[in-house]
């Protein structure tokens, strides 16, 4: 499968390097920076000797070169600053989006696209409205990574290996998400019978205030390391038609209640995109909350006129 990854910053260039380590297919690496792409290609063609792998790796500034991608991964975007309203990062980022999608639409018309940029669960509805593709076919990486925080946070309270722990967050990917503690599972087992509710409430707001927190600590920027392994697990499951169920931000269209909103939940993901909406049994608070959410995510993308 060709891969296209749009946005060549730390995100977008380690997303690319880990795809063509794991051998998931051709990857164009684009950017509109002027030799930014081209740059990070030639540095990861020169670890193929190193690492005694056969891959191809191609960096441009012409986003023409998505042409016929089976799969295509928006990273491009601009990071919220300090002083900047959320509704000005929506304004800036669908403004870059919106290029992006017409060319998507015109040069990649069977592909899969997986949305990373931020706000995520507007920007993911945004790009479903502006390439017209079904919603099967567009999805974003948010709670998947959020998950993956939960299970560590998790997997560090208590010493176990992360491995022999179930856990996932739901939601919107941002302060509204919703860290299931209720469902998680230590070795089958489920987490209240390891924590009190008091702990376990600890470490949802830790979850919720992950992101934030290495922000704060680097300094500049925001993480790429986990997203990047997001992404990966994602594309794995899509290039290898695997069927696995992982959080995504879907379109949903009834499930959960919801109606015409993209919002973080369970999907069963293979080749053709996600195959099925995976419905929890959550309890009534969980539902609302999930509503809630959607209803934000909504009113945001009509400030965007979609």
């Amino acid at each position: 499968m060709k891969i296209s990854v749009i946005g060549a910053g730390n995100v977008g260039s380690l997303t690319a390097m880990r795809l063509v380590q794991e051998g998931l297919g051709d990857v164009v690496l684009i950017d509109v920076v002027n030799g930014l792409a081209h740059g990070k290609a030639l540095d990861l063609e020169d670890t193929r000797p190193l690492l005694k792998y056969n891959y191809n790796i191609k960096g441009s500034q012409d986003i023409a070169d998505i042409k016929d991608s089976g799969l295509v991964i928006i990273t491009a975007g601009l990071a919220r600053k300090p002083g900047m309203t959320r509704e000005e990062l929506l304004a800036k980022n669908s403004s870059i989006l919106k290029d992006i999608c017409l060319k998507i639409k015109e040069l990649a018309k069977s592909a899969i696209v997986l949305v990373v940029t931020n706000p995520l669960d507007v920007m993911t509805y945004y790009v479903l409205k502006a390439t017209g593709f079904k919603s099967s076919k567009v999805f974003g990486m948010g709670v998947s990574l959020d998950s993956a925080r939960f299970t560590n946070i998790i997997s560090q309270e208590l010493n176990i290996p992360n491995t022999d722990i179930e856990a996932m967050v739901i939601g919107s990917h941002g302060e509204g998400m919703l860290p299931l503690a209720g469902l998680a599972k230590v070795k089958g087992v489920p987490l209240d019978e390891f924590i009190d509710e008091e702990k376990a409430a600890h470490l949802v707001k830790r979850t919720i205030g992950r992101g934030a927190e290495i922000v704060a600590n680097l300094g500049t920027g925001s993480a790429f390391f986990a997203p990047s392994a997001a992404i990966l697990a994602i594309t794995r499951a899509i290039v290898k038609d695997e069927k696995k169920t992982i959080p995504v931000c879907a379109y949903l269209n009834g499930e959960y209640g919801v109606k015409g909103s993209c919002i973080g939940v369970p999907c069963r993901l293979g080749k053709n995109g996600i195959e099925a909406v995976i419905e929890l049994d959550l309890e009534q608070q969980l539902k609302d909350k999930l509503l809630a959410c959607a209803g934000s995510v909504r009113d945001s993308a009509q400030q965007l006129g979609v």
